[in-house]
């Protein structure tokens, strides 16, 4: 009551009216990477290697019936039930070797592209950046992804905005503190700031700017790394100053030694699933005596149905966990 908590002094009529109590409540003093586990799940990356806990795919669906298959740059039509045969097969294979496997469950129907689930999420040691596809004949399919990604509890930190667009498979880990960050027909320069600032937000203090040739879209068609030590290239597109730095920071450097399995055998796209121990496509027989003479095992199997779309594991593969956070 009013009368209880005011007392007037009736020598100078001046009321004393007890303060109002503050709010008593203080913020938890914690990063969100702490937070993370707590409220989130096990989820983060930090390098292209360290052990694969857990990925996101999207399962062929009504998207890759009667389409056009000029119109969205596949190169040859394809056998709808073969290609879920074969991505059955890469889920399998990921289980078998206690990977989390995770589906993107909807998506439209006019998207084919969309079992490239790398280029919708690129993974960080604090959540998900969804990226924002660069041409018409994807942009959408991240919308979907975004579903998965909520409904798994993965928080989305960043999701590209305003006139910038960038795809997943633009960025590569190198080490918790460097990350390899190129511009594209896929990528331009507004989307690459906006991934930049996200990523030194977090703790990255170097971003190799890595352009990518015209006739190509994606990092991991020209370069991937294999172990701690080890990076597979392309050797005659691959920018000089990309590799030198690699060199620098102590990578040893195999090169690609087939254009043909490059190009059409997707001999640099590989999914790494503990550090110097890869799964790639049977179609770099090549490329895999190499890297298996530098001491990288390696796991292959028949992509060839789904790598009519131009991409192979590594474009099929989101990773959401990984042991390196």
């Amino acid at each position: 009551m009013l009368e209880e908590r005011t007392r007037i002094r009736m020598e100078d009529k001046t009321v004393d009216v007890d303060t109002l109590e503050g709010e008593r409540w203080f913020p938890e003093e914690r990063s969100f990477i702490e937070d993370l586990p707590l409220y989130w799940g096990d989820w983060g990356c930090a390098s292209e290697v360290g052990s694969l806990k857990a990925v996101l795919l999207r399962r062929p669906g009504a998207e890759i019936e009667n389409f056009d298959y000029r119109a969205v740059r596949f190169r040859e039509p394809v056998d709808p039930e073969k290609c879920r045969k074969q991505h059955d097969a890469l889920a399998d294979f990921y289980r078998e070797r206690g990977v989390r496997v995770y589906y993107v469950e909807d998506q439209r129907n006019d998207r084919p592209n969309a079992l490239f689930c790398r280029d919708h999420v690129f993974m960080t040691p604090e959540g998900a950046i969804l990226t924002r596809p660069a041409i018409a004949a994807r942009r959408g399919e991240e919308r979907y992804a975004a579903e998965a990604l909520i409904r798994l509890g993965v928080p989305i930190i960043k999701t590209i905005s305003g006139n910038g667009y960038f795809e997943g498979a633009n960025a590569m880990w190198v080490d918790r503190k460097t990350v390899i960050l190129s511009t594209s027909s896929r990528t331009n320069r507004e989307g690459f700031q906006q991934v930049e600032t996200e990523l030194r937000r977090m703790g990255v203090e170097e971003i190799i700017d890595m352009q990518i040739p015209y006739g190509h879209a994606h990092i991991d068609g020209l370069l991937n790394i294999a172990s701690d030590d080890t990076v597979v290239i392309h050797a005659p597109q691959t920018p000089y100053e990309v590799v030198d730095k690699l060199k620098r920071k102590g990578y040893r450097i195999i090169e690609a030694p087939s254009l043909t399995e490059v190009e059409f055998g997707s001999g640099t796209n590989f999914v790494a699933l503990n550090p110097g121990e890869v799964v790639m496509s049977i179609t770099s027989p090549r490329t895999t005596e190499l890297m298996e003479k530098a001491g990288i095992k390696v796991h292959t199997l028949d992509l060839t149905e789904l790598q009519k779309g131009g991409g192979c594991v590594h474009c099929m593969t989101a990773a959401l966990k990984r042991n390196d956070c």
